[in-house]
C-alpha cells in the first residue's frame, strides 16, 4: 500500500516542485495561459481518482504494473528534463514566443516536436499503472486529450508564425508526440 501511494505522491510532488523551479528564462509574448491550469487540474484529479480507485481495490500493488509505471515515470522525467535543457532560456510553461527565440531541434526535439507533452502523457500513465487505476487513467486521458490538442495547435501556429518555412519543414519531418524512429535527425 505505502509503496504505491508513496510512489505517486513522490511523482506528483516532484512535478509540482519542477513547475515552481526558477530558471533563467527570457520573457516573451504570452500567447495562451489557460491550458497549463487545465493540465494541473487534470493531473490532480487523476491523482485523487487513482488513490480512491486504489483504495477501493484493497490497496493491492500489482508488481508488473508497478514496475512498468515507474519505467514510465522515470522516462517522463528524463524526457522533460532533456527538453527543458535543450530549450534553455526559451523554455516556458505557457505558449510564449520571444523576440530572439531560437528554433530548437536538439535533444528530444530530434525525435518529436513536443517531447514535454509526451512526458506528461507518460506521467499520467505512470500514476495509473502504479496504482492499477485504469478507470481514472481512462477518464484523465479523455479529459487531457482535447486540452492537449488545443495547446499543441496554439503552439504550432505560434511557431509557424515565428519560424515560417523552416518550422513547416520540421513539421513534415518530425512527429508531433510519438517518435517513429530514434537516432540523429536528418532532413
Amino acid at each position: 500500500m505505502l509503496a504505491g501511494f508513496g510512489s505517486v505522491l513522490a511523482i506528483y510532488g516532484a512535478r509540482m516542485v519542477e513547475l515552481k523551479a526558477k530558471r533563467e528564462t527570457v520573457t516573451g509574448v504570452l500567447k495562451e495561459t489557460v491550458t497549463l491550469r487545465l493540465f494541473v487540474a487534470i493531473g490532480t484529479a487523476m491523482l485523487a481518482g487513482s488513490v480512491v480507485e486504489f483504495a477501493l481495490s484493497g490497496w493491492r500493488i500489482h508488481l508488473a504494473f508497478f514496475v512498468l509505471g515507474w519505467i514510465c515515470a522515470i522516462s517522463s522525467f528524463q524526457i522533460r528534463r532533456a527538453a527543458i535543457r535543450a530549450l534553455g532560456r526559451f523554455w516556458s510553461l505557457h505558449v510564449e514566443i520571444r523576440a530572439a527565440h531560437e528554433f530548437v531541434r536538439s535533444g528530444p526535439f530530434r525525435w518529436v516536436r513536443h517531447p514535454i507533452y509526451l512526458s506528461m502523457i507518460l506521467e499520467l500513465l505512470a500514476i495509473g499503472l502504479i496504482l492499477h487505476s485504469f478507470v481514472s487513467l481512462a477518464v484523465a486521458l479523455v479529459a487531457f486529450a482535447p486540452v492537449l490538442a488545443v495547446r499543441i495547435k496554439l503552439e504550432e501556429v505560434a511557431l509557424v508564425e515565428k519560424f515560417g518555412a523552416s518550422y513547416i519543414a520540421y513539421q513534415k519531418s518530425t512527429p508531433i508526440l510519438f517518435p517513429t524512429r530514434f537516432g540523429p535527425h536528418h532532413e
